[in-house]
């Protein structure tokens, strides 16, 4: 009769490895934009730790998204824990420079030991099942872009997106393709309106107009400045994915339909005046000093070569300046929100500032001097 040899049964053993400090605290602190602090629900508050192979997977969740960072790692026991993100992230980026890092969880899991050098720390765990399943689901449009492209992207847009309740579906920026071949993306608070546009990757011809929420382009951005190398992007109607080497960062779709933003793009303004930025800012930052309305108006006045810039406030006075510009026309009046000018001007690369006019109801067109790939539409002001 043959026997069957009988299999020890798995011993239990906690997680134990060594990891370098800067490894660990960079993707600590990449974790932090995303954590809830003040969640209701503990768990959101804390990074998971997994082991695989011969890497540390660090995962960070609110819920809406989602954040992955793998970094290399000397692996004793494979196991995972969950524990606060801040304080692991205090405690590590206190810790010497150079320093390697031995962390090992308890016999039942509920702590987690930090050893360094002469540093001891315990902190406390809870259970890595509380810890909300990561998954995505079919991204069946891929396709990679330059960082460099994609930031271009953020910087020229971002600041136009909404901070609504009601209007959700302007509280982040709406990425497509146009019917000419270039990924666009635009941003619009309901009162300015920010687009720019790079060539479509070829990968990118089937993708689904989507709007990324304001949190997850915030956090992208910090983590293109990382990185110099392409960024893979994944997407369907309902989630997105970015991933940057070992960085992934997965996010939920806001829900709804952009607004028609072409139909409010004043095509027909003809009246071109084009103005040195740095000068035409600095002036707008000073006059707007004397405006009291917490909108901060300034008026400008164009004629001939001339731009006067004035501003006035209950009970603090009024000021005025001159500047040159080129322009052949008639007279135009119009006035500006301060800080809408001024969030343009900062994205202006050359020296020059392109605004066309209509008349004095008509939104106001924005360009760089030298560059058509993005464009800004501000509403008029009456001051």
């Amino acid at each position: 009769m043959n026997q069957t040899e009988s299999l020890p049964l798995p011993v239990y053993e906690p997680l134990h490895l060594v990891v370098e400090k800067n490894a660990l605290l960079k993707a600590l602190a990449h974790c932090q934009g995303i954590v809830e602090r003040r969640n209701t629900v503990p768990i959101l508050a804390h990074v998971l730790l997994e082991t695989q192979g011969n890497t540390l997977k660090v995962t960070a969740t609110d819920l809406e998204i989602a954040f992955v960072e793998t970094l290399p790692a000397h692996i004793t026991a494979y196991g995972s824990t969950t524990l606060s993100a801040q304080l692991l992230f205090d405690v590590v980026r206190k810790l010497p420079e150079g320093s390697e890092i031995e962390l090992k969880t308890s016999e039942d899991g509920s702590s987690l030991e930090l050893r360094s050098a002469r540093s001891n720390y315990n902190f406390a765990c809870l259970p890595v099942i509380d810890f909300p399943l990561i998954t995505t689901g079919n991204l069946p449009c891929s396709f990679k872009i330059h960082a460099g492209e994609l930031s271009r992207l953020i910087d020229k847009t971002r600041f136009s997106m909404a901070t609504e309740e009601t209007r959700y579906y302007l509280n982040g920026l709406c990425l497509h393709k146009t019917p000419d071949n270039f990924l666009r993306a635009v941003a619009t608070d309901g009162l300015r309106l920010a687009q720019a546009q790079v060539e479509l990757p070829p990968e990118a011809s089937s993708m689904p107009q989507v709007i990324v929420s304001r949190k997850t382009i915030n956090e992208i951005r910090k983590l293109i400045d990382e990185s110099a190398e392409d960024v893979s992007i994944s997407l369907s109607e309902t989630q997105i994915q970015f991933s940057f080497g070992p960085s992934i960062l997965i996010s939920r779709l806001i829900e709804g339909n952009f607004p028609e933003y072409e139909n409010v793009i004043p095509f027909s303004n003809d009246k071109v005046i084009e103005i040195d930025v740095k000068s035409f800012a600095e002036a707008v930052d000073r006059i707007s000093i004397m405006s009291t309305d917490k909108l901060r108006p300034v008026k400008i006045h164009v004629e001939a070569s001339t731009m006067l810039i004035s501003a006035h406030g209950t009970g603090t006075g009024s000021a005025i300046e001159e500047l040159e510009v080129k322009y052949e026309g008639d007279p135009v009046d119009f006035g500006f929100n301060a800080r809408f000018i001024l969030d343009v001007t900062q994205q202006i690369s050359s020296q020059t500032l392109q605004l066309l006019v209509g008349d004095e109801t008509q939104a106001i067109i924005a360009k760089d001097g030298i560059d058509d790939s993005a464009l800004y539409v501000l509403m008029p002001m009456r001051v």
